[in-house]
C-alpha cells in the first residue's frame, strides 16, 4: 500500500473518530442541558396567597428558578419581583395553577389567609380549591381543620411544611434564638445559673434544653415517654415525668413550653413564683392557662412562630429551600 493511501485511511479514520467523539459530547452537554432544565420550574404556574416577610424569600426563589407566579394579597408590597404579577383572587382562575402556596400561619378555622401586605381580607372557599387541576397541591405551614376539610372535599393533596422533620430541625435553631431574647429581654436575670424548665422533647425543646444547659442554666426537662425520659438522661440533663411538673415548678425562673396541649395549668402555675417567666412555643392557643396565669401575677407569653419573627430571612430560606425541592420533583414528574 503506497504511502498517500495509508494518509488517506489515516485521516479517513482520524475523521471518522473526531465525528463520534464531537456526537458523544454534543449529547453529552445535551443531556446536561435538559438535566438543568428539569432542575428548573419552566412553564408551572404558582399562585401565592397572602404571607409575611418569610414568603418574600420564598418567590424569591421560585422567580430564579422560572416559575410563573401570581401573588394574591400583596397590594402593599413596594418591592418588585421579577417574573411575578399581582392580582385579586376573583380575577384568577383556579384551573390554571400546578401549586398554591398558603401562609406558614395557614388557613383560619373561618378561612381567611393572614396577609400583611395586604389591608383586603383574603378568605379562601372550598368553591375556590375545587376549581383547580386535579394535580394541583396545595403547600401551608400548618394545616388548620378548616383547610383540611376544604382538601379532602375537593380531593386535592394538602402538604404541611411545618410536619417535616427538615423544616423543623432547621428551625429549631432561630427558635431557641428567639427564647434566648424572650428569657433575656422579659427577666431580670442571668440565664447562667437560672433554673429553667422545658416542657416536651421534641425537635425544637432537644436543641433549646442542649443551649440552655451549654449557657449554665439548671436545666430540666418534663416529658411524657419513657423514650424521652432516656434521651434527657443521655443528654446529662435532670428529667422529671409530667405528672410531677407541680413539684418541680415551685422554684423556677423560666418555663419554656414546647408541647401543643394544655400542660400548664392552674394547679400548675399556682405553685409557681411570682418572679417565674413562662414562653410558650406551641402552636397557638399554645399550651399555658395565659387566663390564669394573668390572674395570677405571673407573666407568660405566646411565642409561636418565632423564627418569622426573629429570623424572617433565615426562615424564609429554609421553606425555599425545602418547597423549591418539593415543586422541582412534582416539574420532572409533570414533564415525563
Amino acid at each position: 500500500m503506497g504511502v498517500n493511501k495509508k494518509r488517506l485511511i489515516f485521516f479517513l479514520f482520524n475523521d471518522l473518530a473526531c465525528g463520534i467523539l464531537q456526537h458523544f459530547i454534543i449529547n453529552y452537554y445535551i443531556c446536561k442541558s435538559c438535566e438543568r432544565m428539569m432542575r428548573m420550574l419552566t412553564g408551572m404556574q404558582i399562585l401565592v396567597i397572602g404571607g409575611d416577610a418569610r414568603q418574600l424569600e420564598v418567590i424569591n426563589r421560585l422567580a430564579t428558578l422560572d416559575a410563573k407566579i401570581t401573588l394574591i394579597g400583596f397590594e402593599q408590597l413596594t418591592v418588585a419581583i421579577c417574573g411575578t404579577e399581582k392580582a385579586m383572587l376573583s380575577e384568577i382562575d383556579p384551573a390554571e395553577f400546578d401549586a398554591v402556596l398558603l401562609p406558614v400561619s395557614g388557613v383560619s378555622t373561618l378561612g381567611v389567609v393572614e396577609a400583611v401586605f395586604s389591608d383586603k381580607e383574603i378568605i379562601l372557599m372550598e368553591n375556590f380549591i375545587a376549581q383547580t387541576k386535579p394535580s394541583c397541591v396545595i403547600y401551608a405551614g400548618i394545616i388548620s381543620d378548616y383547610l383540611e376539610g376544604i382538601c379532602t372535599r375537593a380531593d386535592r393533596e394538602v402538604v404541611s411544611l411545618m410536619a417535616r422533620d427538615d423544616v423543623a430541625i432547621y428551625n429549631a435553631v432561630p427558635t431557641t434564638e428567639g427564647v434566648l431574647l424572650l428569657a433575656i429581654q422579659n427577666t431580670d436575670i442571668t440565664i447562667h445559673d437560672a433554673k429553667v424548665i422545658v416542657l416536651g422533647l421534641g425537635r425544637c425543646g432537644l436543641g433549646l434544653a442542649r443551649v440552655l444547659d451549654l449557657l449554665g442554666a439548671h436545666v430540666s426537662v418534663g416529658v411524657r415517654s419513657d423514650e424521652q425520659l432516656a434521651r434527657a438522661f443521655e443528654m446529662g440533663l435532670e428529667t422529671f415525668h409530667l405528672r410531677e411538673l407541680e413539684q418541680k415548678v415551685e422554684d423556677v425562673d423560666i418555663c419554656v413550653n414546647t408541647i401543643p396541649h394544655l400542660v400548664l395549668i392552674p394547679s400548675v402555675i399556682a405553685k409557681m413564683p411570682l418572679r417565674a417567666l413562662i414562653i410558650d412555643i406551641a402552636s397557638k392557643p399554645g399550651g399555658t392557662d395565659f387566663r390564669y396565669a394573668d390572674k395570677r401575677g405571673v407573666k407568660a407569653i405566646l411565642a409561636p412562630g418565632l423564627p418569622g419573627i426573629v429570623a424572617p430571612k433565615t426562615a424564609g430560606k429554609i421553606l425555599a429551600n425545602v418547597l423549591s425541592q418539593l415543586l422541582i420533583s412534582k416539574n420532572q414528574k409533570r414533564s415525563r
